[in-house]
């Protein structure tokens, strides 16, 4: 899988451990920004993985920063991209299954290394169950336009 990866300084030790497994793991890995710790700006490193995700250059994101939840903020604001702070393996699951997400944001603040792998490999081994949540992500993709989700009819 293609995964694109990118941090602040408060999630730059996180990313590059990650980073290195999952290349151990066979995944190909490419890295926003690099991962060298100097300060930098959360949106910054969200446009650059939202746009590869977005632009098909990637499979999935991982995006972190001290809480997850700047990075989602300015991840989400690119068409296409979904992506979802979780904070254990069942909320990554979800977020794929139910979601579709295609990015996921962690906390380098509150979570430990071991669980932000469990986390991001539930992540990737999950995949969208269409259905009934095919509907509701139409929906989003109308509010990505500037649309009314109501307008869409069954």
């Amino acid at each position: 899988m293609r995964i694109s990866i990118g941090a602040d300084h408060r999630g730059v030790n996180a990313a590059r451990q990650l980073a290195d497994k999952l290349r151990s793991e066979g995944h190909e890995v490419a890295v926003s920004g690099g991962l060298d710790g100097a300060p930098c700006d959360y949106p910054e490193r969200a446009y650059e993985v939202g746009n590869t995700v977005a632009s098909g250059k990637a499979d999935a994101g991982v995006l972190i920063c001290g809480t997850g939840i700047g990075m989602s903020i300015a991840a989400n604001k690119i068409a296409g991209v979904r992506a979802a702070v979780v904070h254990d393996e069942l909320t990554a699951e979800l977020s794929r299954t139910h979601n579709n997400a295609n990015v996921v944001c962690l906390s380098a603040d509150l979570l430990g290394q071991r669980i932000m792998e469990k986390i991001v490999d539930a992540f990737l081994g999950a995949t969208f169950q269409g259905g009934r949540h095919e509907r509701r992500l139409k929906k989003i993709a109308l509010i990505e336009r500037g649309e009314n989700p109501a307008s869409l009819k069954d």
